[in-house]
């Protein structure tokens, strides 16, 4: 009698376990991305280590016993944490692209650029999103008053809900930046008189300079040693930014334009960034390599790579060596990327 009684309970427990008559749809949120070509062991696997459910055993039993099987699509979904076995099979059996709108956001675009990006995935308008928000002010970092959120839009992937608005993803953005630029050590800029908000600007143009990662540190010890010997930047990129042309060469009209964004004839900073830094360069930016380097420009034959010097004898001689070999590719840009 007390084995028949011992099985019963143990037949109770088996049943409450597997098929949670209480159980809730579970809390908060988590994006979870499903292989392709993963098993479902693995599936059960990744959702009870995501805390999407509470045990991968059981979850694979009731998805077996649902006639899920093998039919878990593959991409992105976004669960709840402590969900019923139930609820989260109902929600993978629809499939991922139901569940999440993933939008990826690269290292140094524009707000222009973004919201170009973005266009038609998004609720609302992005450009305008991006102009200002609550959750940010720019003059906290020492931007000046008016500034607006060019360079404080985190470069990374978002998982969104579908039908999410311009203004969730700003509100991502803003966030992301603040949890990175947190960790951030300003004191070697500090040290030189900087402000964090000039910290991003130059975070920016590094973003935008730089092909190799190795090389961050050596542009941003470039713009440091300009900016102190009171020299231009020579940056064309900020004045592209200005115009808004990032591909179309720059006419001579340009070049002598006075823009405050043309750092071939201002000296120092231009006002703003100039895009939206990840996290690399506003290191780099941070803490630039200790050189004398005052110039750089493109190796002929690379994908990128800059020939740094200290003076002008050297600069001219990379220039020329450059040239040259444009002149043999027959006027375009010599690198082999």
């Amino acid at each position: 009698m007390a084995a028949l009684t011992l099985a019963g309970v143990v037949a109770a427990w088996f049943a409450f376990s597997l098929w949670q008559p209480f159980h809730g749809r579970g809390h908060g949120t988590v994006a979870v991305t499903i292989p392709r070509g993963a098993t479902l062991g693995e599936v059960a696997a990744l959702l009870e280590r995501r805390g999407v459910v509470a045990d991968a055993g059981f979850f694979e039993l009731r998805a077996r016993l649902a006639g899920l099987g093998s039919r878990i699509e593959a991409g992105t979904y976004r669960l709840r944490r402590d969900m019923s076995y139930g609820a989260a099979i109902a929600v993978l059996s629809k499939g991922a692209a139901e569940h999440v709108l993933r939008i990826t956001i690269p290292e140094g675009l524009s707000r222009r650029e973004i919201a170009r990006l973005v266009q038609g995935r998004l609720r609302g308008d992005y450009l305008a999103a991006s102009r200002a928000s609550p959750l940010l002010d720019p003059r906290s970092y020492g931007a000046p008053a008016g500034a607006g959120l060019e360079g404080f839009l985190y470069p990374a992937t978002y998982d969104l809900r579908p039908g999410a608005s311009a203004e969730e993803l700003v509100a991502r953005q803003l966030r992301a930046f603040e949890r990175a630029f947190a960790g951030i050590d300003l004191s070697y800029a500090r040290s030189k008189n900087l402000t964090p908000y000039d910290v991003l600007i130059i975070a920016s143009m590094v973003e935008r300079e730089a092909r190799l990662a190795r090389e961050r540190p050596l542009i941003a010890s470039v713009i440091y040693n300009r900016l102190r010997a009171g020299m231009p930047l020579g940056i064309d990129a900020t004045l592209r930014y200005a115009l808004d042309n990032w591909t179309r060469p720059l006419r001579l009209s340009e070049l002598r334009s006075p823009s405050p964004y043309n750092t071939r004839l201002r000296v120092g900073l231009p006002p703003g960034p100039i895009g939206n830094p990840g996290l690399a360069s506003l290191r780099a930016a941070a803490n630039p390599a200790r050189t004398s380097f005052l110039y750089y420009v493109v190796k002929p034959g690379s994908c990128g790579e800059h020939a740094f010097s200290a003076d002008a004898r050297q600069f001219a001689r990379d220039v020329a060596r450059y040239q040259r070999a444009r002149e043999r590719a027959g006027g375009r840009s010599p690198t082999t990327c």
